[in-house]
């Protein structure tokens, strides 16, 4: 098999994996703004970076605004992303990974790894 289609295997299977977890699992559905949004805050977590509110809502070309407050709503209220508020200024708010984001992502890990392992 070539290198160029084992990687497609891989990257397949890791995608029924993903889809798996989404259908199956204690993990709520994400829209796929939300999900992207999700990919996005990792990003910038792994980095050990705080990201407000309005930097959010800043962050893509292709989302409104609105769209992201919204949503950023929505992955509060299920749990995927918390508030910090600034201790020196009360109108800035960080957005904070939780433990259900946490295990979101461990659990795409896994199964990359799974995918990768064949």
């Amino acid at each position: 098999m070539q290198i160029k289609d084992k990687n497609s295997a891989i990257y397949l299977k890791f995608i029924n994996l993903a889809q798996t977890l989404r259908e199956k699992s204690s993990f709520t559905d994400l829209d796929p703004v939300e999900e992207r949004l999700l990919n996005y805050f990792a990003s910038t977590w792994h980095e050990g970076k705080l990201t407000t509110v309005i930097e959010a809502m800043n962050a893509s070309a292709e989302i409104s605004p609105s769209t992201v407050h919204r949503r950023l709503k929505t992955l509060r209220k299920k749990g995927y992303i918390a508030l910090d508020i600034d201790e020196i200024d009360t109108r800035i708010k960080y957005i904070v990974q939780t433990e259900l984001s946490k295990e979101y992502f461990a659990q795409l890990g896994e199964f990359l790894v799974a995918a990768n392992s064949n």
